[in-house]
């Protein structure tokens, strides 16, 4: 027994898991190395916008107040924009989450009477509030903009026929979402997002598309932006932030979108101006520099999760083969006592809370109670290791994350020697 293994023994991991992990490793050594790879390429380009820009040990320090004159984010947002290939970005601690970005850019670039597009099928499950599909205080229905959604065809390609036909006077904007959220469908490439732009503006030259970019940043070597998105909206306690950014969203893109967001963020005639950094902007920079390896140290683990569950018989989605466009691995367990077990398992393998029992409970925003993983630096962060879930069928779960990429392989053991322990795998088929 090695002192690798010794260490896995004393963690909990038994040997049948870990030789299985182990026999499914040796299997994938050339897509680790097409991650490293785009790594590296996503590295040089990062560290080529932070120069080109000209960050400065100033840039680090941050303001008070309302931030007047922030060297610092201003700086950042010029960096932002040069990565994403936009004309300008809005990079903010005051943005809350991925959830609040989105609603942000839509709240506002859409008005009374607008119509907004979903060509991709059902949004994000906290989008639904904010559009109105579901009733809520605030949500665009209530100030007169209508939704219309095209479901994607059954083998989750765009519907180009029923879109064309739903495309009016009154839409204003579509909205993409790259990755799957909680649904059992492909996420969507960039070249693929770059064909359906192409296709929209060809019906209507003036409409406004938004990208939905969480959990695609720095996977591939291409950005929405780089195929002509108006808007690409994220969160910074996912890919961009590197695991280090506390709290934080982005909107890059047109420059208008990005003033109007700005506007809506603090005040009509304030803008940009305002908004002080408040001594995280050191974070917020490193978090990025650090973000192209912290994003392929997650994509190996979900490559590794796939491969493993794959060859036991769970659908995954993507499947072990497939190329990836996001950091999210679906697995469907197809009952609730086996999603628990995964998530408590990636629970017991975290830096942070490893001792806490996950328990599924009614989150804001959801339709369904939703167990959700994650013993992290940052409070739901979820570039490091965790595992969420809506108890519902088909019981799939969603994982994501890992700063490192030992950490992500010995947090998806974990998951299996959790569901193995309470019999819901049989050990006899780990052997290979």
């Amino acid at each position: 027994m090695n002192q690798i293994q010794e260490m896995y023994a004393q963690m909990g991991i038994g040997r049948a898991v870990y030789d299985y992990g182990n026999a499914v490793l040796e299997k994938l050594g050339e897509r680790f190395r097409e991650i490293d790879e785009i790594a590296e390429y996503n590295q040089l380009k990062v560290v080529n916008a932070m120069q080109e820009c000209q960050v400065s040990e100033a840039c680090l320090l941050g303001t008070t107040g309302y931030g007047y004159n922030d060297l610092g984010r201003d700086t950042l947002e010029a960096v932002y924009a040069k990565i994403f290939r936009t004309e300008d970005a809005l990079v903010r601690p005051q943005i809350t989450c991925g959830t609040h970005a989105l609603a942000l850019a839509l709240m506002s670039n859409l008005r009374p009477g607008d119509e907004l597009l979903s060509p991709v099928g059902k949004p994000y499950d906290t989008l639904e509030e904010v559009i109105g599909i579901r009733p809520s205080k605030g949500s665009l229905a209530e100030y007169g903009i209508t939704y219309r959604q095209v479901d994607l065809l059954e083998d989750g390609s765009f519907d180009y026929e029923t879109i064309r036909k739903s495309i009016g006077e009154k839409t204003r904007l579509a909205t993409i979402q790259r990755s799957k959220g909680y649904q059992t469908r492909p996420s969507f490439s960039v070249e693929q997002i770059g064909r359906l732009i192409a296709f929209l503006k060809e019906i209507k030259p003036d409409i406004i598309c938004m990208v939905d970019n969480c959990y695609g940043e720095f996977v591939e070597i291409h950005e929405p932006g780089d195929v002509g998105a108006d808007m690409v909206v994220g969160s910074l306690i996912k890919n961009p932030g590197g695991g280090l950014a506390p709290i934080g969203g982005y909107i890059a893109g047109k420059k208008e979108c990005v003033e109007n967001a700005a506007y809506r963020l603090t005040s009509p005639g304030l803008g940009k101006e305002v908004g002080a950094s408040l001594g995280i902007l050191k974070d917020f920079y490193q978090g990025l520099f650090l973000a192209p390896t912290v994003t392929a140290s997650a994509l190996k683990g979900a490559i590794f999760a796939a491969n493993l569950y794959e060859r036991l018989g769970y659908p995954v989605i993507p499947n072990g083969s497939e190329s990836r466009h996001d950091i999210i691995q679906a697995v469907t367990f197809g009952s609730a006592e086996a999603v628990t077990a995964f998530c408590r398992g990636i629970q017991a393998a975290a830096p942070v809370d490893s001792h806490v029992t996950p328990e599924a409970w009614d989150m804001p925003g959801y339709d369904a109670p939703v167990i959700m993983a994650a013993g992290a630096f940052v409070a739901g962060s979820s570039i490091e290791l965790s595992a969420d879930a809506p108890i519902k069928p088909p019981y799939a779960v969603y994982f994501q994350g890992g700063l490192t990429w030992p950490h992500a392989k010995s947090g998806i053991l974990k998951s299996l020697q959790f569901l193995a322990d309470r019999k819901l795998v049989d050990e006899s088929r780990l052997k290979m």
